[in-house]
């Protein structure tokens, strides 16, 4: 989902009436970013605190690829990382994971060997159909056993887009909100649904009724539905004890745009590069009774700080043996107070650009290869910005490309490299780069080496289904990522 695609962040339909009051009632942050433009290392960083590339979520196999977790991927998170939920269980937290999880679907990967507690969802995204010969429906698990096949028992129709799983990841979440309540048990729930990821789907009774298509309405399920959780807690009476955030896991994909695509707002480009609208995301912080209503912040926020803030409203301190990137974002939520901080925009293996305050300085750039960009693969539809949005990858370590995204957050005008201004905020800039550089110790990357034999041929509980396939023999490969 895009930065520009709910009302309160300025889209122009207004079709998000629920997540508007969340903003409403809550703290909108106009400058909170992923901690990569695709969704597989955001979500590791997301739930270690820790850039991709120390938690191992990236590529070595090309210079600033991007890389996820397709099902022929032999990686996934290493037992070396701490995860958010196995920190809570040391509090007395009960874990669920509700949707996609996207973190290595081979049974050590599996979320229940790393502190979550239940999970009814996906290893991987929803795509298919597939023959089951070539390669397997990706499974639906209710914790440790698959339950079914996306296309095959979870029906997605790729001519109409219908289908009920947001319905199902709905219903999943207020039951399991219902089931702590009544034990008296503390809970994290990661809501990770992904109806707005192409193929968009959307179930029978939102089809047809948004003016910005099927992507809409999508987008307003998924709005309806967490409304109808907002009103669960208040209807239980805990959601002064409950704190709930809105984000996304990267920019709108603008490859699917206009028909299957969100909005990116004001800025350039989109899910894929390190320009602004590939990494910075609608964000809401949620709270009452806590969180004053009708909050703004411009607070450089991150999803690795949603690591640090759960610990700390658990009362848990960050693990101290290892570089932990997210901060504790209580003081700004619940005082209004500003951290100083930099973002760092990673591709891959590449540190492309770092933000300090209002200035943003790329040390490289790329939006795809020309190569891809002839067949019609375009991260930046519409928007090309000459010496900007470039087709190969430009190196400016000695003279970053420098931009005041207060006056400029759409990236179109590069400051001057003979003003005073630009060598100012260059020089501080370069200070926060080498003072990166020197903590940063590489993960084992787990995003270089592709096997079929890995699929979800036979994942857990294809016996009682039925539903086992024949694995082909193992041949590993080196994962191409062309992007």
């Amino acid at each position: 989902m895009g930065w520009g695609d709910l009302g309160a962040f300025g889209e122009p339909s207004k079709e998000t009436p629920n997540l508007d009051q969340m903003a409403a009632e809550g703290m909108l942050f106009l400058d909170f970013y992923t901690a990569s433009p695709l969704c597989s290392p955001s979500r590791a960083a997301l739930l270690t605190g820790r850039l991709p590339v120390r938690n191992g979520f990236y590529t070595t196999n090309g210079h600033a690829r991007n890389a996820y977790t397709p099902q022929d991927i032999v990686g996934g998170i290493p037992d070396s990382e701490l995860l958010l939920p196995e920190l809570l269980k040391k509090a007395g937290y009960t874990n669920k994971i509700i949707g996609k999880w996207h973190l290595g679907h081979r049974p050590q990967f599996h979320p229940l060997r790393h502190g979550f507690d239940e999970w009814f969802g996906s290893p991987n995204c929803h795509f298919g159909p597939y023959d089951s010969s070539e390669r397997p429906n990706i499974p639906l698990y209710r914790d440790w056993e698959m339950i079914g096949r996306y296309y095959e028992d979870f029906k997605i129709d790729q001519k109409t887009g219908e289908a009920n799983l947001t319905q199902l990841y709905l219903q999943e979440a207020l039951d399991f909100i219902s089931k702590q309540q009544a034990s008296q048990q503390p809970f994290f729930l990661y809501w990770a649904i992904d109806a707005t990821h192409a193929p968009v789907y959307a179930s029978k009774q939102f089809l047809g009724t948004s003016q910005r298509g099927l992507y809409g309405d999508a987008v307003r399920e998924i709005d309806d539905s967490i409304g109808k959780i907002l009103k669960h807690l208040q209807n239980l009476g805990i959601s002064e004890n409950t704190f709930v955030f809105f984000t996304s896991d990267n920019g709108a994909a603008l490859i699917s745009a206009p028909k299957q695509g969100g909005s990116n707002g004001p800025f350039l480009c989109g899910k894929q590069t390190t320009f602004e609208g590939g990494m910075r995301e609608p964000a809401i912080a949620w709270w009452p009774g806590h969180i004053p209503a009708g909050g703004v912040s411009h607070q450089l926020g991150s999803v690795m700080d949603l690591f640090s803030t759960s610990l700390s409203l658990a009362n848990l301190q960050p693990p101290s043996d290892r570089q932990i990137d997210g901060i504790d974002l209580l003081p700004v939520i619940l005082q209004g107070k500003l951290i100083d901080r930099p973002i760092f925009y990673y591709r891959g293996n590449e540190l492309m650009a770092v933000r300090a305050g209002l200035y943003k300085a790329h040390y490289w750039t790329w939006s795809n290869s020309w190569e891809e960009h002839s067949k019609g693969i375009d991260f930046c539809p519409g928007q090309s910005v000459a010496g900007v949005t470039t087709h190969t990858q430009e190196e400016h370590t000695y003279l970053p490309l420098l931009f005041h995204l207060g006056r400029d957050p759409g990236e179109k005008y590069p400051l001057s490299f003979a003003s005073e201004e630009y060598q100012r905020a260059v020089e501080h800039i370069s200070g926060l780069l080498q003072q990166h550089k020197a903590t940063l110790v590489p993960g084992q990357p787990q995003l270089n080496v592709c096997d079929q034999a890995v699929m979800n041929w036979s994942p857990p509980g294809c016996e009682k289904l039925g539903k086992c396939l024949k694995a082909p023999e193992s041949d590993p490969k080196k994962c191409s990522w062309p992007h």
